[in-house]
C-alpha cells in the first residue's frame, strides 16, 4: 500500500545492514539499492491520500492505528499487478511464502511467518472457508476478478477467531457496489493457451446497493510434475509428461440495503467451479467447487452500542478421476454464526463482546469415523488509546465438541513518539484443532491427536518521514504438539524466529515498495532433526515493486527472491534459491479503454518450491480492460 506521509520533509537516509544473510552478489546489489535509500528528495506539500481501513481487530480502524502487522492489497493494486491468481498476488506479502505444486489451479500451500500451511485462517466477507479434511483453503480457485481488497494479518489471532490462526489471518472482501450504475469488463490472452475474461456491473438506488461480477480462466498449463513411480518421495509417484490444464468459471453477487440511519443488511455469494488436471498415481484430474454464502445485519441501538449478526456457509467439494475414471469425492461444509457487540465506553475506548459458532461436516467416499463437529467460542476485547499510548487486549474461550475447552489470549501495547515513530510490543497465544484427515484418514490419521498450540512474542517499530513509510518487526513463535509424521502424531515442536522490514515511498512520480523477511524456522523435536530447518520454508524472502505513471503509459516491475529451502525435515533434499523478474506495461487507448501487458519470469528462471513440481517459465499475458468513468 502506497501512502503519503502527513508531513513533508526534505531528506531521508535509511540503511539496514543484516550480516546473517549470505545472498548472491546479485541479491546483495538489490538489497543495497533498496534499503539504502540515500538522500531522497520529497515533493513539497504532497496530497494526502484517504486513510486505509482494516479489520485486524474485528473492529474497523485506520491501518496506522492497528497494532497488528497487517498488509492491505487494494483493487487498484490487483489490477496494476496483472497477476492471474490469488497465491501469486499474495507472494509479495512480507513473511509469506507460496509453494506451487505445478502451475495454475494446482495446490498452492502458503507458509505465513514460517508456520504450517494449515496455520492460516482464511475468511471471505467474514465467512470461514477451507477444507475440513485438508485444513487449508483452496486459494488457487478464488477468482481475483471478484475481489475488492485483501487484508493479511501476520501473527496469532486465535484470541479473536479461534482455531487455525497460529500464523495469521487472510481476509478477502468481494466487490461492493453503490452510486450510479457502472460497468467494467476485461479480456486477456497469453502463453500456454491462457484466456481470461470478466464482466461486472454495480450501482445503487436510494438506500440499496449491489454488485455483480462473473469471470473465467482457461489455460492449457504445462507439465505439473516430473515425478517417478519410485522411490518413495518422488513427487507425484508417476511419470506423465503432458500439459496439465485448468478451467474455472466463477461469479459473485453482493447487495445491501440501509434501513434508516442505524441499520444495514448485507448479503453476499461467491462461487467458483471448474476442472483441474495434474499428475498423480491415484488420480490425475478432478472437478472442484468453492461456494461461499453469507449475510450480515448491522444495527446501532444506541450511539455507544453497535451490533453485528452474521451467518454463513462455505463448501469445498472435489471429485477425483484417473484417466477419466471416477475415484473419490471429498465434500466438506462449514456453517458459521457470529454475534458481536461493540461498546464505545468513552472517547478512544471500545469494548467488544461476542460469540462464534462453527459446525464442520464431511461427506466423502472415504470412511471417517467421525464426520461432524461443533465449536462455540466466546471472546472479549478491549481497544484503548490515551495520548501516545495504545492498548489492545483480548481473551477467548473455545468449546470444541471433540477437544473440550481451550483458552487463548493476547495483549499489545503501542507508544507514539510524535507523528513519525511508534514502538509496539505484543504477546499472543493460539491453537489449532486437528483436521479430519489428521484424525481419521485411513493409514494416516491418529484419533488421539491433541490440538497444536503456540505462543508468540513480537516487537515492532513503525515510522513515517517525508514520503517514506517503513516498519521493522521481530518475533519469536513457539509451537508445541506440532502434528507431523506418517502416520501423524504430536511428536514435534518448533521455534520460529523472524525479522520483517518494509518500506514504501513515492518520489517524483515513482512508486516503490519493498520488503525483506528473514526467518529461522526450525524443529525443536527431541530427535535427530532437532535444529533442522522446517520443510519448504525459505529463510530469506525479498520483494521489490517499482511503478511509474507517465500519463497515457504506466510501467512497472516486480523482483521476487527466495533463499534455499529443504523438501524434508531431515534436510537431505535441498531446493535452491531463486530470483524472478516480472515487467508490466499499461497504456490508455481511449478514456475508457486500457491495454495491459505483462512479461513474467523475464529470464526464464527454472526453480522448484516443492521437489519434482515444475514452476512457470517465461510467460506473457495481454489484457484489454473497459472501465467507463
Amino acid at each position: 500500500m502506497y501512502r503519503r506521509s502527513r508531513k513533508a520533509g526534505k531528506y531521508l537516509r535509511l540503511e539496514i545492514s543484516i550480516g546473517a544473510v549470505r545472498p548472491s552478489a546479485c541479491h546483495a546489489v538489490v538489497f543495497a539499492l533498496t534499503f539504502s535509500a540515500a538522500c531522497v528528495r520529497a515533493e513539497s506539500d504532497p496530497p494526502t491520500l484517504p486513510p486505509v481501513q482494516v479489520t485486524a481487530s474485528r473492529v474497523a480502524q485506520q491501518a496506522d492505528d492497528a497494532l497488528a502487522a497487517v498488509s492491505v492489497i487494494t483493487r487498484e493494486q490487483i489490477e496494476r499487478s496483472q497477476t492471474q491468481s490469488l497465491p501469486e498476488l499474495l507472494r509479495a506479502t512480507p513473511g509469506l511464502g507460496v509453494t506451487g505444486n505445478g502451475g495454475p489451479g494446482k495446490l498452492a500451500p502458503i507458509f505465513l511467518r514460517g508456520t504450517n500451511s494449515d496455520h492460516v485462517l482464511v475468511l471471505i466477507d467474514g465467512v470461514r472457508i477451507g477444507s475440513a479434511t485438508l485444513g487449508t483453503a483452496a486459494l488457487q480457485d478464488i477468482p481475483l476478478a471478484q475481489i475488492d481488497h485483501v487484508e493479511v494479518v501476520r501473527g496469532p489471532r486465535s484470541s479473536l477467531y479461534g482455531s487455525e490462526a497460529i500464523g495469521g489471518v487472510i481476509q478477502i472482501f468481494t466487490r461492493r457496489g453503490g452510486g450510479p450504475l457502472r460497468f467494467d469488463a476485461s479480456l486477456g490472452a497469453g502463453s500456454a493457451g491462457t484466456y481470461a475474461s470478466s464482466v461486472g456491473w454495480s450501482g445503487g438506488a436510494g438506500a440499496g446497493w449491489y454488485a455483480l461480477s462473473m469471470s473465467s480462466l482457461n489455460t492449457n498449463g504445462f507439465d505439473a510434475c516430473r515425478g517417478k513411480p519410485s522411490p518413495a518421495g518422488a513427487g507425484c509417484f508417476t511419470n506423465e509428461p503432458d500439459r496439465d490444464g485448468y478451467r474455472s468459471l466463477s461469479g459473485s453477487l453482493r447487495a445491501g440495503y440501509r434501513v434508516g440511519e442505524s441499520t444495514e443488511v448485507d448479503v453476499h455469494w461467491l462461487r467458483a467451479k471448474g476442472r483441474n488436471e495434474y499428475d498423480g498415481s491415484y488420480s490425475n484430474e478432478g472437478t472442484f467447487l468453492q461456494d461461499v454464502l453469507g449475510a450480515r445485519l448491522r444495527t446501532k441501538p444506541f450511539d455507544f452500542w453497535h451490533v453485528s449478526l452474521a451467518a454463513g456457509r462455505s463448501r469445498d467439494e472435489t471429485d477425483n478421476f484417473l484417466n477419466g475414471n471416477y475415484r473419490s469425492s471429498f465434500d466438506t461444509r462449514r456453517d458459521t454464526l457470529s454475534l458481536q457487540n461493540d461498546f464505545t465506553v468513552a472517547g478512544g475506548h471500545t469494548l467488544s463482546v461476542g460469540v462464534d459458532y462453527l459446525n464442520e461436516t464431511v461427506a466423502s467416499t472415504t470412511a471417517y469415523r467421525i464426520s461432524s463437529r461443533d465449536n462455540t467460542g466466546v471472546f472479549v476485547q478491549y481497544l484503548g488509546e490515551s495520548g501516545p499510548v495504545q492498548v489492545q487486549a483480548a481473551l477467548r474461550q473455545d468449546d470444541n465438541q471433540q477437544f473440550g475447552r481451550h483458552g487463548t489470549g493476547s495483549a499489545a501495547l503501542g507508544y507514539r513518539f510524535g507523528e513519525a515513530l511508534r514502538a509496539s510490543a505484543s504477546y499472543g497465544t493460539a491453537f489449532k484443532s486437528p483436521t479430519f484427515n489428521q484424525l481419521y484418514f485411513p493409514d494416516f490419521g491418529n484419533p488421539d491427536l491433541r490440538p497444536e498450540e503456540s505462543a508468540n512474542l513480537e516487537l515492532g517499530l513503525d515510522g513515517r518521514a517525508a514520503q517514506i513509510n517503513w516498519s521493522l518487526r521481530a518475533y519469536r513463535n513457539r509451537i508445541t504438539n506440532l502434528v507431523s509424521g506418517f502416520p501423524v502424531s504430536n511428536i514435534a515442536s518448533a521455534r520460529i524466529d523472524g525479522v520483517e522490514a518494509t518500506l514504501s515511498t513515492e518520489v517524483a512520480g515513482w512508486m516503490l515498495a519493498t520488503n525483506l523477511s528473514l526467518l529461522d524456522p526450525q524443529s525443536r523435536a527431541d530427535d535427530a532433526n532437532c535444529g533442522r530447518q522446517l520443510p519448504r520454508r525459505a529463510r530469506q524472502l525479498f520483494n521489490l515493486e517499482v511503478d511509474r505513471d507517465w500519463g497515457a503509459l504506466r510501467t512497472g516491475l516486480t523482483l521476487h527472491s527466495e533463499g534455499r529451502r529443504f523438501e524434508d525435515l531431515a534436510n537431505a533434499v535441498a531446493l535452491g534459491g531463486f530470483t524472478t523478474l516480472d515487467l508490466r506495461f499499461e497504456t490508455m487507448l481511449a478514456p475508457d479503454w486500457r491495454l495491459q501487458a505483462r512479461l513474467a519470469n523475464v529470464f526464464d528462471k527454472r526453480y522448484e518450491t516443492a521437489a519434482f513440481y515444475n514452476q512457470p517459465g517465461r510467460e506473457v499475458m495481454f489484457t484489454l480492460r473497459w472501465q467507463p468513468k
